[in-house]
This record gives C-alpha cells, sequence and structure tokens, in this order.
C-alpha cells in the first residue's frame, strides 16, 4: 500500500513539474489568432486577440508573418497538452480521496 502511495505522489509531483513548465513557456507565447484582411488589392495581416470583453486587432504589415504563426500553433498544442495534464491531475486527486474513504 506504501508502495502504491509512493506512486501516486510522484506522479502527481511529476504532472505538477509538467504543468509549471508549460505555464513558463505559455506566458512567452503570444495569444490570438492572425487575421488577413483584403483590403482593395493588397492583404494586411492583423494579431486578433481579447483583452477582457474587448477584441483588440494589432497591425502585423503586408508580409505574412510565418514566425508569428508557428508561435501561435506550438501555443495551442501547448494548451492541448495542458488540458491533459489537468486531467491526469484530476484523475490523481480522485484516487487519493478514494483511497483515504477506505
Amino acid at each position: 500500500m506504501m508502495v502504491l502511495k509512493g506512486v501516486l505522489k510522484e506522479s502527481r509531483d511529476y504532472y505538477r513539474q509538467i504543468e509549471s513548465e508549460i505555464n513558463g513557456r505559455l506566458r512567452r507565447l503570444p495569444k490570438g489568432s492572425i487575421k488577413r484582411r483584403r483590403i482593395n488589392r493588397n492583404f494586411y495581416y492583423y494579431l486578433q486577440s481579447r483583452k477582457g470583453p474587448k477584441v483588440v486587432h494589432k497591425y502585423l504589415g503586408k508580409q505574412d508573418p510565418k514566425e508569428l504563426q508557428k508561435q501561435l500553433k506550438e501555443r495551442r498544442q501547448l494548451e492541448n497538452e495542458l488540458k491533459k495534464i489537468h486531467e491526469s491531475l484530476h484523475l490523481l486527486n480522485k484516487m487519493k480521496k478514494h483511497k483515504r474513504n477506505k
């Protein structure tokens, strides 16, 4: 029984550490999405994001912002990974509570 408790604790600690690392990486990445608008015959790129209830558009220029697209894609992947970590932590906490009740 003690071995199982140790394994569960190690798992929780591992997921919390990974969660902390992902949150640190997310803080450094931009939020939002890239919107392309056509005005006359030219395309212009904007970063669209939320500031509270408002949607804000930041002008990026005429060039396709490929590096920013990579960062936004990485952000989406990290957010999906973070969801899985939260599900795992929830399950581990549920198991911990279940063990206490027995």
